[in-house]
């Protein structure tokens, strides 16, 4: 008998379990900012919460607490009935709820070494900035284990069909005519197979020519730096102003003085120890050709 109860009260367990993970995990329609680390994710959800309610704070004030809207005078409550006001109070209590979400929340990203933070009333790409811009300036170190924070200011399935789709529409904000650009894309895919590198790269570099045949791909010094991470079957987009002054947006290399930037050993090992999973990430930006506009022009694989 108490065998039976172990093994109902494991699998109900089990499954509630499951259940609220999956409402915890990275989902198309989110924005925030990817944070890749070396291990220890802990620490790492830790220092991405500190730096950037920090700069948040910052740019766009401290965060407002959820208010209750416990505004009842007391004479008001000596005339309603107890059970009335108490009602009034939980109802007005959960609307407040419902309405008020945190500024920054964690959910599972789906790939380790990877943390998702995803963002309520901010601009992840304007925050992130700010915060590479400050270290990129002052030459502080202010985390230990966080290698790259990358702002995600959209999400979709990850499918030719639905990014195509998704993208086009994404991109005319900063490549649309009369709106030009030189750019570079950079690709990354964990744990997913649905998405070829060179096939992702083609296509975007066409949709971009067609917003303007003027926009031009860089290697070297592009305007914009265009970021596509897919992850399982989500794929996170941004558009990035500095990515390369700020080296690939890795805190570690951006606070580092101008003497120890160079292109060496060590940078490339910190862009090896960020991919989890086993997988190896390229020390060196590669090049592979793709048709875009009038002629043959090649765009950054990361």
């Amino acid at each position: 008998m108490s065998e039976t109860r172990k093994r109902s009260r494991k699998r109900f367990g089990g499954h509630a379990h499951k259940k609220h993970r999956g409402a915890r995990e990275l989902q198309v329609g989110a924005q925030g900012v990817l944070v890749t680390c070396n291990m220890n994710e802990r620490k790492c959800t830790s220092e991405a919460f500190s730096l950037l309610n920090e700069y948040a704070d910052a740019l766009y004030g401290p965060e407002q607490p959820a208010d209750t809207q416990d505004s009842l005078s007391e004479d008001e409550e000596d005339d309603e009935d107890a059970e009335a006001a108490l009602k009034k109070e939980v109802s007005q209590i959960q609307s407040s709820m419902k309405t008020h979400q945190q500024r920054f929340s964690a959910v599972d990203s789906g790939a380790h070494n990877v943390v998702f933070i995803r963002t309520h009333g901010v601009d992840p790409e304007q925050l992130v900035h700010h915060i590479l811009s400050d270290l990129y300036q002052t030459k502080k170190k202010k985390s230990r284990v966080i290698l790259r924070m990358l702002p995600v200011s959209g999400t979709c399935k990850a499918f030719p069909e639905d990014m195509e789709k998704f993208l086009s529409v994404f991109l005319e904000r900063w490549f649309r005519a009369p709106l030009r650009a030189t750019y570079q894309i950079c690709f990354k895919a964990r744990n997913s197979s649905h998405s070829k590198r060179e096939e992702v790269i083609k296509a975007v570099a066409g949709l971009v020519g067609k917003l303007n045949p003027l926009n031009k791909v860089d290697l070297t010094n592009p305007e914009l730096s265009i970021i596509i991470e897919i992850i399982k079957t989500v794929c996170c987009v941004s558009v990035l102003k500095d990515y390369t002054l700020f080296r690939k947006y890795n805190l570690q290399e951006v606070a580092k003085e101008p003497a120890n930037q160079s292109t060496g050993p060590q940078e490339a090992a910190n862009q090896t120890q960020e991919h989890g999973d086993g997988e190896k990430a390229d020390a060196s930006a590669e090049s592979h050709n793709v048709s875009a506009g009038n002629g043959t022009k090649e765009a950054e694989l990361e």
